[in-house]
């Protein structure tokens, strides 16, 4: 398929799959023509890189990571030591941005909370 189907299909625009492709992420076939043709994994990649991008991982190590997922049961599978290793460290990076953020939250809600009444009502009404 072109790359316009695979955005139709995938719903990620051209620049972005160009950009996919720049760093690595999905590396389409080429028509002698210069065109992109890409096949029905790279739905599936696609869909997994734009997963493992929502989950605060920069492109360079999903181009790592690529080749060491798998797809069973449309579920991603590590087949990789190596990385288990960046997806535990990744998820004790987001573990703790977490807690920070817990925490700033707590600490305006303390704030928020000793605001006079009619302030509190004023602020509210901008809000909506």
């Amino acid at each position: 398929m072109r790359i316009g189907e695979l955005e139709r299909r995938t719903g990620v625009s051209q620049r972005l799959l160009r950009y996919y492709e720049e760093q690595g992420l999905l590396r389409p076939r080429r028509l002698p023509s210069g065109y992109r043709v890409y096949d029905e994994t790279d739905v599936t990649t696609v869909a997994q890189i734009r997963n493992l991008l929502a989950a605060g991982l920069s492109t360079a190590t999903i181009a790592d990571m690529l080749p060491c997922l798998a797809t069973e049961g449309g579920r991603l599978v590590a087949d990789c030591p190596e990385l288990l290793i960046e997806l535990y460290q990744e998820r004790r990076r987001i573990t703790s941005a977490i807690t920070e953020l817990t925490e700033a939250m707590r600490t305006l809600d303390t704030v928020i909370a000793t605001a006079p009444p009619d302030v509190a009502e004023k602020a509210a009404a901008q809000l909506t």
